[in-house]
């Protein structure tokens, strides 16, 4: 039994795309803004890190041809959020480390190693729902899991010498 159908037209598809784009974005720039204010120099570096991983997850959709629509905007803000997240686990047990006693350069390897595990393990577990989904989904739920499933290569990927941290840029 259908509870509910809806037909959108392309004007209104056009203006939920514009919408979801500049939603997107506004919940980008705070979260630049964030880390920039609270972390100072290393949300700098996560900040330009995370637009370096937008340009290259952008750049990898296009490099498939992928339309970018709602769920896959859904996909890219998220993958925004699992980043940023990355970042402040880092960040957090590094400065715990600094708190301990250590000098800064050995707080930064200490509290980096400390993270990777957790960092690793959670973007996994999430690329393996992305996988299921892309597997078991349709249409827009497919979108979704391309987008989110880039997103994770590209920040998870990315050489070790090219990033500020494991997971920082995500989208």
């Amino acid at each position: 039994m259908i509870e509910e159908e809806r037909l959108v037209g392309p004007t209104l598809g056009a203006d939920s795309i514009a919408r979801g784009v500049q939603a997107t974005l506004v919940a980008l720039v705070a979260v630049l803004i964030f880390a920039v204010v609270y972390y100072r120099v290393s949300g700098t570096f996560a900040a330009v890190a995370l637009v370096a991983n937008l340009v290259l997850l952008i750049g990898v959709m296009s490099l498939f041809e992928a339309t970018l629509t709602l769920p896959g905007l859904a996909g890219v803000a998220l993958t925004v959020g699992m980043a940023i997240d990355a970042n402040v686990i880092i960040f957090e047990r590094i400065r715990e480390e600094i708190r301990g006693g250590k000098a800064p350069r050995a707080a930064i390897g200490t509290g980096f190693s400390k993270a990777f595990w957790t960092i690793l393990d959670a973007n996994l577990t999430t690329l393996l729902a992305a996988l299921v989904l892309y597997e078991y989904g349709t249409g827009p739920i497919k979108g979704f899991a391309v987008s989110l499933s880039i997103g994770i290569v590209t920040s998870v990927a990315m050489p070790p010498g090219e990033r500020t941290s494991p997971a920082s840029v995500a989208v």
